[in-house]
């Protein structure tokens, strides 16, 4: 069952009819149906995104990957000229939002929106935190965490029924990313909060809470300057302060806003999809119970069947591109449908079955569910290991859990691009 919210975006469904719109109720209640349709249409799609503008639906697992990996398109529509000339389309979707024009450069800044060289430049000053020994190294303290949450567990169910989103999920990965960066205790709820809202598609909701991240960030900047510590804020100060050409003050704010917010939002969904998942795959979890160690291959699997981000960004093309058959012109957008390409049947053998094993072991990944290429997801690495040790750890200490709904009654968040729960209700046993 899926949530619907009053959007300034709504308004546009319908008016190109063939073009179907990210936006539209049946994408938005079954994506991998919907998309899964679009994908048989053909590798390419015409259709529109939630502020109207045109757009290539890239819905096949051969043409995303190319795409993904093709430095011919760009996050940055400015190198896009072409038919990108004029208002920009961030600038667009900033208006519809409502966003104040002092804050736009901190959005139009961020990471995601970048291309080499700036991008490789950013990247490496924070990858060193994200190494596959740095990760390792965390584990015992990610454990420690999902150890105290699950054993707080009972303190808040009511009627025998707690949100595994609200008191697991989410709070597991939000803490392990705000001590790996430095974000204070008592601040760790409101990242919550705005997390949620700006996602949200809602301008008064946008309009409040953005503004109010952007200067929390400022004073938080302000307070560890003064008192430089071993967290990757202070490293990220020291390197704006010894050479601001390696990091400006813009690009390190909308550093820590990235990192906070996409090391938790997307975590926290892929544990609350998976354990929904496992708990409606009573044979998947039976399996994953009798040999834990299959947990590595199981979260690539819920990754590809249920992972929380279905939609990259969209890219442009910064010059003219034959993609499968399909002129791309210079300038045009593409939107590279994820959850279609991780369920394409030229690709995988019964992709719509639950199947923990499907990942080869010690294999490169066998999806897209974390993109690919040069802008392949930056904390990967940390979001697989939470997820093993949150699905590891839940089911061994609840071995009796269950779903305290019907799987059809499972509300979901609505928004273009993602597959979100509103909440999950459990029993524990």
């Amino acid at each position: 069952m899926t949530e619907t919210a009053a959007s300034p975006f709504t308004e546009h469904i319908g008016k190109h009819p063939g073009e179907p719109n990210v936006m539209e109720p049946a994408l938005l209640a079954d994506p991998f149906t919907g998309y899964g349709a679009l994908r048989e249409q053909g590798p390419l799609v015409r259709g529109r995104f939630v502020d109207d503008t045109p757009v290539w639906l890239v819905t096949r697992f051969e043409e995303v990957r190319a795409i993904l990996r093709d430095h011919r398109f760009a996050n940055d529509p400015a190198r896009a000229k072409g038919a990108a000339e004029g208002e920009s389309p961030i600038d667009r979707l900033m208006d519809m939002l409502g966003l104040p024009e002092q804050y736009r450069h901190y959005l139009a800044g961020s990471i995601l929106n970048l291309d080499a060289p700036d991008h490789t430049r950013i990247r490496r000053l924070v990858s060193r935190a994200f190494t596959a020994r740095k990760i390792m190294d965390l584990r015992p303290r990610v454990e420690e965490i999902a150890d105290d949450l699950l054993d707080r567990l009972p303190e808040h169910a009511e009627n025998g029924v707690v949100d595994l989103l609200r008191h697991f999920a989410y709070p597991l990965p939000i803490t392990v990313i705000c001590e790996l960066v430095g974000i204070p205790e008592e601040d760790r709820p409101q990242w919550r909060e705005w997390g949620s809202q700006l996602v949200s598609l809602r301008p008064e909701q946008l309009t409040a809470s953005f503004p109010a991240m952007i200067d929390h960030i400022h004073e938080l900047i302000g307070a560890r300057r003064a008192a430089l510590t071993d967290d990757l804020l202070s490293e990220l100060i020291r390197t704006h302060d010894d050479d601001g050409s390696r990091l400006s003050d813009i690009e390190m704010v909308t550093l820590v806003l990235t990192l906070v917010l996409a090391g938790h939002e997307t975590t926290a969904h892929l544990i609350s999809n998976g354990t929904a998942a496992l708990l409606t795959h009573p044979d998947q979890l039976r399996l994953l119970r009798s040999d834990p160690g299959l947990l590595p291959r199981a979260v690539h699997e819920l990754m590809r069947w249920c992972g929380p981000v279905q939609m990259t960004q969209m890219r442009y093309a910064t010059e003219d591109v034959e993609v499968a058959g399909t002129r791309i012109t210079k300038g045009e957008a593409v939107q590279l449908v994820l959850v279609a390409a991780n369920y394409d049947p030229r690709h995988y053998a019964e992709p719509t079955r639950l199947d923990l094993t499907r990942q080869p072991a010690a294999r490169a990944e066998n999806h897209v569910g974390f993109g690919h290429g040069m802008h392949y997801c930056l904390g990967a690495g940390l979001a697989r290991q939470e997820a093993e040790v949150a699905f590891g750890k839940l089911l061994a200490r609840y071995p009796d859990l269950s779903l305290a709904v019907a799987p059809d009654a499972l509300r979901r968040v609505p928004l273009p691009g993602n597959w979100r729960l509103a909440e999950l209700p459990l029993r524990l046993g």
